[in-house]
């Protein structure tokens, strides 16, 4: 017989196995009935019809990740009632959150890493006309924090460098990233947390992070003399997927001297959404939560809310995606309102 946790887990399966199957979604390609001679008769909405009209899937990530955290501030800000609902879904992370939105039902749109799309170029050529973006979220700063008898990024051939754990943005960018650079370490994919404390005993000789900096564990941690940062020069094998970005005193006064700078890459975080089809119903809906966002991104840059909003640059574009229609055209009124206005 099933435990209380497990009938529990069943009753909200089958409340949500209705509304991911409801007639008023579509398939994720959509397909418009164009020309149709005949008039088509709507059964009256139901409560049903309504929930779904206008509620948007956002594929975020780890329950402990950024990501996910910034897709319920949205969420937040941009409720409307029925009108507009958006639900943050926990997912196995932003590396596979674009799985999720190319084949689960009920995903508009998802928080992906810009490089995720590297891993479809093969099974899905076209993958950059199916996906466009919203926003350009923020920056995922590459650190590649060594052990002070490590000199360059060379000098991490063959040895144990640490990615953090499976379904992270470390564990999915960092090898891609090293094999871009012709480096063959020995990867390991565990917390970063215990993987320092191996780098502090020798038993690790470097670990790579790929979040927004400044990073916690480097600024409160407690390092020996020659433990540092080593640079990654951004060049025509990065253009693809990423952005140049440095790592400066000021956010690491432990490991980087004052006036110096530590050359590195990111790795754009965005909101991304599926292609559809113009006057589509997932289209429209996606469109509204543009709008609404948008309009409201001020709030989001208000005390309460993750400080990564105050930097957000909503003309921000994503390498090698385009941007979402809906989303131009909200850019191209406010410009056309501010010359008006001048």
């Amino acid at each position: 017989m099933p435990s209380g946790r497990s009938l529990l887990l069943l009753v909200g399966l089958a409340a949500l196995v209705p509304m991911l199957a409801s007639p008023g979604l579509e398939a994720q390609t959509p397909q418009a009935n164009i020309g149709s001679p005949r008039r088509i008769v709507r059964p009256a909405a139901t409560e049903q019809d309504k929930a779904n009209a206008w509620t948007v899937g956002l594929a975020a990530g780890l329950l402990e990740g950024a990501p996910l955290r910034l897709g319920a501030e949205m969420a937040r800000v941009v409720d409307d009632g029925q009108n507009l609902h958006v639900l943050p879904i926990v997912t196995r992370g932003a590396t596979e959150n674009l799985n999720s939105l190319l084949y689960l039902r009920g995903i508009d749109t998802a928080i992906i890493n810009s490089d995720a799309l590297e891993e479809y170029k093969a099974q899905l050529p076209q993958i950059r006309r199916k996906i466009t973006y919203v926003l350009n979220l923020f920056p995922s700063e590459l650190h590649v924090f060594v052990r002070p008898e490590i000199q360059s990024l060379q000098d991490l051939a063959g040895k144990k460098v640490n990615f953090n754990t499976l379904g992270t943005a470390a564990a999915y960018s960092g090898p891609l990233i090293f094999s871009r650079l012709g480096i063959n370490a020995e990867n390991t994919f565990i917390p970063h947390q215990v993987a320092l404390e191996q780098m502090r005993k020798g038993e690790m000789a470097g670990v790579v992070f790929i979040t927004s900096k400044p990073v916690d564990a480097f600024v409160r941690g407690r390092f020996e003399p020659g433990f540092k940062f080593l640079p990654v020069a951004y060049d025509s094998r990065f253009e693809d997927y990423y952005l140049p970005a440095v790592l400066e005193a000021g956010e690491y006064p432990g490991l980087i001297k004052a006036g110096e700078r530590v050359s590195t890459i990111a790795v754009p975080t965005a909101l991304v959404a599926f292609n559809w089809a113009p006057q589509t119903n997932r289209y429209e809906r996606v469109a509204r939560f543009v709008d609404t966002l948008f309009s409201r991104v001020e709030k989001l840059q208000a005390p309460g809310f993750d400080p990564k909003w105050k930097s957000i640059n909503l003309a921000a574009t994503v390498p090698g995606l385009d941007r979402f229609p809906a989303a131009q055209d909200w850019l191209d009124r406010k410009a056309q309102t501010q010359r008006a206005s001048r």
